[in-house]
């Protein structure tokens, strides 16, 4: 498990604790919130908004007031229900697109040392260059390559889910949409998984030897930690 274990310090300054920027660390919990929001839609539309379980529930209730309504009717009631869940978890998507957007940018106005692609290729350098230490950088480089991987879930979820939300105005596209859909939905478990190995990763990191992790992501870093 120590794969995943994210590390404080920086692999070619051991004595320096990693800095995170305030506008880096505003976008990694307002994207925890965004993702949890959007996951919570799913979960809701897949177990209590269900369509077929929604209608039975309708007509069997309102069957109880001596009112009769057609499956049509109780499953255009249903459905309703349901598009209305969708709707807010469109415009979750619609503000995962707006913070991926703002992380892509972000990276061009961080300080040097704090930019994700420089932090990629200085732990690349280090685990094919140098030897001393190569245990470590090869942790590294396998922890950033995990988040390369993540970044690269986010555009495809953004893409496809703009895709979906936007069908009506790409019917030309309308024979792929199935396919991307399904595109969409692998992404969401890849996500997750993603999410609880990240999360067990740090656990096990506070654990042992460097503790502290969450409060950098809260405070920026503190070398005096």
């Amino acid at each position: 498990m120590a794969i995943i274990e994210p590390t404080r310090h920086d692999v070619q300054h051991p004595s320096t604790i990693k800095r995170y920027s305030f506008p880096l660390r505003l976008w990694h919990w307002t994207n925890l919130i965004i993702i949890s929001g959007s996951l919570v839609t799913v979960l809701i539309n897949s177990t209590i908004t269900d369509d077929h379980a929604i209608s039975i529930l309708l007509k069997d209730e309102i069957q109880k007031t001596g009112t009769t309504l057609t499956d049509e009717q109780t499953q255009t009631a249903a459905h309703a229900l349901s598009d209305s869940v969708w709707g807010i978890h469109i415009y979750f998507g619609y503000v995962l697109a707006g913070l991926l957007a703002f992380r892509f940018v972000l990276e061009f106005f961080q300080l040097a040392d704090q930019k994700f692609i420089r932090k990629l290729k200085s732990a690349y350098h280090q685990f094919n260059t140098i030897k001393k230490n190569r245990e470590i950088a090869r942790h590294e480089f396998t922890v950033k390559i995990i988040y390369a991987l993540y970044y690269a879930l986010l555009f495809i979820m953004s893409i496809t889910g703009l895709f979906l939300a936007f069908e009506d105005a790409l019917s030309a596209y309308k024979s792929i949409r199935h396919s991307v859909k399904e595109v969409h939905g692998f992404c969401m478990y890849l996500i997750l998984a993603f999410i609880l190995v990240h999360v067990v990763g740090v656990l096990l990191a506070e654990r042992k030897n460097e503790k502290g992790i969450v409060s950098d992501m809260i405070n920026g870093g503190n070398n005096n930690n």
